[in-house]
């Protein structure tokens, strides 16, 4: 199994903002969304702030398979279901990164239904990566 580099976890962690699109059967991509991404770790997370019926986690949850752009880094990655287990870290993740943005914004990820719609990111064997700058602006 890959793992992320130190370089990549760095910078994709430093992203206000992580790209995030799921494989479809026919192999395509789907359009991608923005999301928040925390680091734990040498992990990376992401949260649904829709829960598990938003249409992009339904099709991470499909397939299993997608493609990440964040902080210079353009990666093919697969989805986990993240262990319950590390939710509250990955809570307090959220809270510390995202500390600027007004409490509403923030709590929208530490919602139950944000909090059971958790994945975990791993990169893909066959990944590509790319250096570019890192993303400016943030919402969930």
């Amino acid at each position: 199994m890959s793992v992320w580099t130190s370089d990549e976890l760095n910078k994709i962690a430093a992203a206000d903002e992580l790209q995030l699109a799921s494989l479809r059967r026919d192999g395509t991509l789907r359009r991608a969304v923005t999301v928040w991404v925390v680091r734990d770790g040498d992990d990376l997370y992401v949260r649904s702030v829709n829960g598990p019926t938003a249409t992009w986690f339904r099709g991470a949850q499909a397939r299993h398979e997608g493609h990440i752009n964040a902080g210079g880094v353009a990666k093919d990655v697969t989805f986990v279901d993240a262990d319950r287990a590390v939710s509250d870290q990955i809570d307090r993740a959220y809270r510390e990164k995202y500390r600027r943005y007004a409490a509403n914004i923030v709590n929208s990820v530490l919602t139950p239904q944000a909090r059971s719609a958790t994945l975990r990111l791993l990169p893909r064997g066959n990944a590509r990566s790319t250096s570019r700058g890192p993303s400016t602006s943030g919402r969930p």
